[in-house]
C-alpha cells in the first residue's frame, strides 16, 4: 500500500509548476487501509484537478472587466513571463488529466470487475443453493418411501406374530381338549373296576377266589428275585 501511494506522488509531483501532488499529500501521512485508501483516492484527484485548473487560470492573461468590440487588449508578456513555457505546462497538465482519467477508468475496471464476481458468486450461490434443495428434497422422498416400507413390513410381521400366536393358542387348546377327553376315557374304564356298595360282595368273592402275594423283593432292573410262599 505505501509502494502505491509513493507512485502517486512520483507521478502528480511538477516542480516546474510551481507545485506538486507531493506538496499536497505530506510524506508523513499515516497509511489508511485499502477501504478508507480508496474512497479517499478519488476526492484527493478531483481537489488535485481543481487546484491545477484553478492555478492556471490564476496565472494566465488578465482582461479587463469591461468588454471591448474593438478586441482583446495586447498583453504585455514580459509581465507575465509564466506564459512564455506555456507549451510545457500544457504538456503537464495534459499528463496529469491523463494520469487522472487513467486512475478514474482503472477504478471503474475494478468496480465492474467486482461487481461482475459478485453477480457470478451469487449465480453460482443460488445454483448451489437450488442443487442442494433438490438433494435434499430427492433424499427426503427416498426416505419417505424406506420409511413407509419398513412400517409396511413391521405391520406385516405384528400381523403375522398374532396370526401365529391364534393358531398356537389354538393347537394349545385342542391339545388340552384331548388330553382331558383321554383322562375322562380312562377315568371311565378304571370307574368299572370301582368298589361300590353294589358290588361289594362280589369283589370280595373275586379276591378270595383269586390271592395275590405281595410279598416278595425286586432287584434294580425291576425283577422279582425273591417272593414268599402263601400260607
Amino acid at each position: 500500500m505505501t509502494e502505491g501511494f509513493s507512485a502517486q506522488r512520483s507521478v502528480f509531483a511538477y516542480p516546474s509548476m510551481g507545485f506538486g501532488f507531493a506538496a499536497l499529500v505530506p510524506s508523513d501521512l499515516p497509511i489508511q487501509p485499502d477501504s478508507a485508501m480508496a474512497r479517499q483516492r478519488p476526492l484527493l484527484l478531483l481537489l488535485f484537478v481543481v487546484l491545477v485548473v484553478s492555478t492556471h487560470l490564476s496565472r494566465a492573461q488578465h482582461w479587463s472587466h469591461g468588454w471591448y468590440p474593438g478586441g482583446k487588449r495586447e498583453l504585455d508578456l514580459s509581465q507575465t513571463p509564466e506564459l512564455v513555457g506555456g507549451s510545457e505546462r500544457y504538456r503537464q497538465y495534459r499528463l496529469v488529466l491523463q494520469a487522472l482519467r487513467l486512475e478514474f477508468k482503472q477504478e471503474v475496471l475494478r468496480k465492474q470487475h467486482e461487481e461482475r464476481l459478485d453477480r457470478e458468486s451469487g449465480e453460482e450461490v443460488m445454483e448451489e443453493h437450488r442443487k442442494l434443495m433438490a438433494w435434499n428434497n430427492a433424499e427426503n422422498e427416498r426416505l419417505r418411501k424406506k420409511r413407509e416400507e419398513r412400517l409396511r413390513r413391521e405391520e406385516e410381521e405384528l400381523q403375522d406374530h398374532k396370526l401365529q400366536g391364534a393358531l398356537n393358542h389354538a393347537r394349545l387348546m385342542e391339545d388340552f381338549l384331548k388330553q382331558k377327553e383321554r383322562e375322562v376315557l380312562q377315568l371311565q374304564e378304571e370307574a368299572r373296576n370301582f368298589i361300590t356298595p353294589e358290588n361289594l360282595d362280589e369283589r370280595i368273592e373275586e379276591c378270595l377266589d383269586n390271592p395275590r402275594n405281595y410279598n416278595f423283593a425286586i432287584d434294580k432292573e425291576g425283577r422279582i428275585v425273591k417272593q414268599s410262599m402263601l400260607s
